[in-house]
């Protein structure tokens, strides 16, 4: 089935009108209104809990396998780097303009046209439920994390994110520690006192320097950086205290667990990990949905940075238009063609995807038989 330019033409407008809409993290209430409005046109019925919104294929089966296109409604907030309205969608040589129009709503509603496409079409082997979802950026608890639930049995999930429309089969976990170094407040002009900044220096250069052992080839197992650090309080008073933060991202090669325990066995800073930590995700490289991939043309990867993917339990890859390179930046863009051919992608994945489940008789006979009635 080809693409219709309808739909493409229908992604454009919606996602000009996403990036007029403000939906920084916990504040997509309008942008979610406008996607539950735009659905509404094709007779489509949402399901909702606060600002995220799914729904289903007209012709949903319970006993049929059910496939998750997800992507994000939120932003971050723009940066003082801006050179344009940020909320002004501006098309320029080729290019669209706007907070989020790469991360990723690009992504979103390219995910949107595809599931337009195949809502009315009564041949297909699976089910698919298309989310919305809020607080990604921010890794928020009011996010795919709460509505997953709702959402019924899933087997395969496809998240939409800017990869150049290469195709993460991993996905790095993120863990933020913050660090406090002690020492003892004194006068500067005098030998008094135990500077909590040069106290401090051994742990920051471990953890500048530390490398976990590297069993495979590829990017590191883990990867620690010093990203923020504070102490003293005025020129001519030694600093009792250095407050630092240290942001983690570790493939499943080692446990969270024995990351934090290797780190507290090498520095002598106290530290407390806060809340939200995102699990490493990975895929078999031998799951159908990679290896239809693979078929189609898509390169595969490890991706080092985090998304939604890190909540979910079920097979999944990470895949869409954009450029990671561009998100967060200022002056954000993504190509219309980036769009065209991301809708194209999404609809040949799952165009291909029965025919790699039917190459694989022995292994998916539960799959196949739904594509076969």
């Amino acid at each position: 089935m080809p693409l219709s330019n309808h739909l493409f033409s229908e992604a454009v407008t919606l996602l000009q009108k996403l990036i007029r809409t403000p939906s920084f993290s916990g504040e997509e209430a309008d942008a979610a209104d406008q996607i539950q409005e735009y659905l509404a046109t094709y007779g489509i019925k949402v399901k909702r809990k606060g600002n995220n919104i799914w729904c289903y294929n007209k012709f949903y089966d319970p006993e049929r396998p059910t496939i998750l296109l997800n992507s994000h409604i939120d932003t971050v907030k723009p940066n003082e780097g801006y050179s344009n309205d940020p909320f002004c969608p501006e098309i320029f040589a080729g290019r669209l303009y706007g907070l989020g129009s790469n991360d990723a709503g690009g992504c979103l509603v390219s995910l949107i046209a595809t599931f337009l496409h195949f809502y009315s079409y009564q041949g297909l082997g699976f089910n698919l439920c298309l989310a919305a979802t809020a607080e990604e950026e921010n890794s928020g608890i009011n996010g795919i994390k709460s509505v997953l639930p709702l959402l019924g049995q899933l087997e395969l999930a496809i998240v939409g994110e800017p990869t150049l429309l290469q195709m993460a089969i991993a996905e790095k976990g993120n863990l933020v520690i913050d660090c406090i170094s002690n020492g003892r407040p004194g006068h500067a002009a005098r030998e008094e006192g135990e500077n909590a900044i040069y106290n401090c220096m051994k742990d920051l250069e471990w953890f500048r320097s530390f490398k976990f052992p590297q069993q495979i080839e590829g990017l590191p197992p883990v990867k620690m950086t010093v990203t923020t650090i504070k102490a003293g309080l005025q020129h001519n008073i030694v600093p009792g205290k250095c407050e630092y933060t240290v942001d983690i991202r570790n493939d499943d090669t080692y446990t969270q667990e024995y990351i934090l325990n290797t780190i507290k066995n090498n520095v002598s800073s106290e530290f407390t990990v806060r809340p939200g930590s995102l699990g490493a995700s990975s895929v078999p490289q031998d799951h159908p949905i990679v290896k239809t991939g693979i078929a189609i043309g898509c390169k595969t990867y490890s991706s080092p940075t985090t998304s939604d993917q890190a909540w979910l339990t079920i097979p999944s890859v990470k895949i869409g238009p954009g450029d990671s390179a561009r998100s967060h930046s200022a002056d954000e863009y993504i190509f219309l063609e980036e769009i065209k051919n991301g809708i194209n992608l999404y609809i040949k994945l799952l165009d291909t995807l029965p025919l790699m489940l039917i190459n694989n008789p022995n292994k998916y006979k539960n799959e196949i038989k739904y594509i076969n009635n």
